[in-house]
């Protein structure tokens, strides 16, 4: 069944059924008339007639003598994308009045641009400001605004600024009927075009701004209200146009329809009007050059971890970073947020090594207000650690790469980070405890921090519609995944859909064939089957680490993973290790077997985790006598060590030097071999020092009794009653 779809900006047409072949080349050309345009790379292009601004606009904007409209907007906001061609055709409307009002586009979604955002307040996007000479003002703008709407604001902004205005800019202000009858004394200009309109009207206005960069002609608006002249001129409709001339004369603009673009293109072609010598050229190479990213293969059944991770990058140092300060509801919103990532994600070690001092951090700073400053420097990475606490800074997107940089992205990391973190909830606590602890946590942040206004402003609808009836850590799940799905319907086939992953219905019948079903000829979803889907889709083990930024290795002489880690990822290196184990184990049962291994140091006994966490590695001295050295004499030597004393053990720190001292060990003289009959260099220096102290003590204690002896014998006897 074919879904019709209206089309943008195109008109259409209609026919009567069974019209047969003959047909074919009229609709083949209707259909090739209505097809949009291709979409293009980036929301805007140096083709468009405006600026695009990058690093180091604040200084060009402040140093410039025209006018500035400009818009702050994020390429992966659906919002931005549905206001784009919007902006674009006001360019392209207002590309006459150059030099006096310039229109210019910043992303604020590419962190080389995020100062310049932070420091002109944007919070939301997209955001218009203009700025008539030195003040800058917030314009009004609301999303079903239209290029007339946009270009009355920009006058409007104009006319109402405190600051002188361009010097390029042509007086706006109506005229009076003292400056039009001295008007040739005080200008050469050949031609006076004066626009007769309403106080309401900004037909007189955009025409003189259109005309700016034409020579030989003027144009002021004449209010209604201004007696003299309309009695004079014999006006009686408004608007009107009049054209005087230097010697006097004057007559009506012949115009089909009076109106703007009309008066316009007259007032082009008079004899004598010439275009003046300012450029239409853009400088959109002060844009961020940014390389289109390589395409990465993806398993849609997978979830990566680069994508996460680039997700909380974003959504705490950039989102969550735009407000000067955070405080009141933001602040707990944003402590909120740390918190049930600490609880629920199951992230690298160093990752949540670094949520948690984060979370330890915002739960000890007691202040009512936290600066911007302040809360940037807490949420730096500490490499130099003994735990590492790090969030990789590098966006990748994998999972969620679009076939363009504005598509997909950020919104669809975000998505994925809380369907993982409800998954998560549920399986690690109480079904109805808490039941809505992370739709919650989302529902605040998407409300405080989420750039995309309008995209906020639909949640919040939905969670205030709905919300509030979700019992259990289940219907949390499927409470998120139902709403992504109305998402999705309803932006599947709009501006912000990416041509090559469509907004469909998630999971799709090849995903997972068991969560759909019929039910009376309609299809319906199976719940308890996409509850158990979603389970094993967003699991630990279901996290796949392509694409990311090598994990930094502790310092020497810390264990590793000793603090935080998965469970998941904790089993796996478990059971690489006890694997490592049995290998080991095979050698030295079978020590003279042909391709035996060269000597080495011996096997790590592993007790439990517990002791393999705390970085502790147990050496059996008796297996490393027999494994390194062969000789009868040896194996006598520890078969008589045996017998005279239990198994010694002792605990070797796994440090970078141990390497070196297996080394060593390896390259011992055979003096040293046999002196040492198997015993470590630490044995041995325990055994000198040994000896050497109970020779010590030996050798006092003969000196004290011959010192004693010797005086007893010295001493006078007593005398015999």
């Amino acid at each position: 069944m074919w879904r019709r779809r209206r089309a943008r900006g195109g008109g259409g047409g209609g026919g009567g059924e069974g019209g047969g072949c003959r047909w074919w080349p009229a609709v083949v050309l209707v259909l090739w008339l209505r097809l949009p345009a291709a979409r293009p790379r980036e929301l805007y292009t140096a083709a468009d007639p405006l600026e695009l601004l990058g690093t180091g606009a604040e200084g060009r904007l402040l140093g410039s003598p025209s006018a500035w409209a400009v818009e702050f907007f994020a390429s992966w906001c659906g919002h931005c994308v549905h206001f784009a061609p919007t902006w674009r055709a006001l360019a392209h409307d207002l590309r006459e009045w150059r030099p006096a009002v310039v229109l210019a586009a910043i992303d604020c979604a590419d962190e080389a641009n995020q100062q310049v955002c932070n420091d002109f307040g944007i919070t939301g996007f997209p955001t218009l400001k203009v700025r008539a000479c030195m003040c800058w003002a917030r314009a009004w703008f609301h999303p079903s605004a239209t290029v007339e709407d946009l270009r009355h604001a920009i006058i409007t902004n104009l006319e109402q600024s405190q600051d002188a205005w361009p010097p390029s800019c042509p007086p706006l202000e109506p005229a009076s009927t003292e400056e039009v009858r001295s008007f040739f004394q005080r200008n050469k200009d050949q031609y006076l075009a004066l626009i007769f309109e309403k106080s309401d009207s900004f037909v007189g206005r955009e025409v003189a701004l259109d005309m700016l960069q034409y020579e030989n002609v003027a144009v002021r608006r004449v209010l209604s209200s201004e007696e003299e002249l309309v009695e004079k001129f014999g006006v009686t409709t408004f608007p009107s146009g009049y054209l005087l001339l230097r010697n006097g004369s004057f007559s009506r603009l012949p115009v089909h329809v009076e109106a703007r673009s009309f008066y316009t293109y007259y007032l082009r072609t008079l004899s004598g009007v010439t275009r003046g010598s300012y450029k239409l050229n853009t400088t959109a190479g002060a844009a961020n050059e940014t390389n289109t990213p390589q395409p990465k293969r993806a398993d849609r059944s997978k979830v990566y971890m680069a994508d996460l991770e680039s997700a909380l990058h974003y959504s705490l140092r950039v989102e969550a970073a735009r407000a000067a300060a955070l405080s009141g509801a933001q602040l707990d919103a944003f402590k909120c947020y740390v918190a049930t990532l600490v609880k629920y994600f199951p992230g690298r070690s160093c990752v949540q090594t670094y949520l948690q001092s984060l979370d330890t951090w915002l739960r000890n700073w007691t202040e009512p207000e936290l600066p911007r400053s302040i809360l940037k420097e807490a949420m730096k990475n500490n490499r130099d650690a003994s735990h590492p606490a790090v969030l990789p800074t590098n966006v990748t997107w994998v999972g969620c790469q679009g076939s363009e940089p504005h598509f997909r992205g950020y919104p669809c990391g975000l998505w994925t980070v809380f369907h993982l973190l409800t998954v998560q909830a549920a399986q690690n606590g109480p079904d109805k405890e808490l039941p809505l602890e992370v739709l919650n946590t989302m529902r605040c942040y998407v409300r405080h921090f989420f750039g995309c206004q309008e995209c906020a402003q639909h949640f919040e609808a939905m969670a205030d519609e709905s919300m509030d009836r979700v019992a259990s850590r289940e219907e949390a799940v499927l409470w998120l995944w139902s709403h992504h799905n109305e998402v999705n319907a309803r932006l599947a086939g709009g501006d912000t859909e990416d041509p090559n992953f469509p907004k469909l219905q998630w999971p799709p019948p090849d995903m997972c064939p068991q969560c759909h079903k019929e039910e009376w000829g309609v299809h319906a979803w199976d719940e308890q089957a996409v509850f158990t889907f979603l389970k094993a889709h967003f699991s630990p083990t279901n996290i796949y680490l392509d694409y990311t930024e090598a994990e930094p290795i502790p310092m020497a002489g810390e264990g590793t993973g000793t603090r935080l880690g998965t469970e998941s990822l904790r089993e796996e290196r478990e059971k690489e290790e006890k694997e490592k184990e049995k290998e080991t184990e095979e050698e030295m049962r079978a020590p003279g077997r042909p391709g035996s291994p060269e000597p080495r140091r011996p096997s790590i006994v592993r007790l439990n985790p517990r002791l393999r966490e705390a970085g502790e590695d147990i050496v059996d001295l008796d297996s490393f006598s027999e494994q390194h050295f062969k000789s009868q004499a040896l194996r006598a030597a520890a078969s008589r060590r045996r017998r005279l004393s239990k198994r010694d053990t002792i605990a070797l720190p796994r440090d970078a030097g141990e390497e070196e001292e297996a080394g060593e060990g390896v390259r011992r003289t055979p003096w040293l071999r046999v002196l040492g009959l198997g015993f470590s260099r630490l044995d041995i220096s325990l055994c000198v020092a040994l000896y050497f102290l109970s020779s010590m003590c030996l050798l006092g204690m003969y000196t004290f009794f011959r010192l004693r002896t010797r005086a007893r014998k010295g001493r006078p006897g007593f005398p015999v009653a």
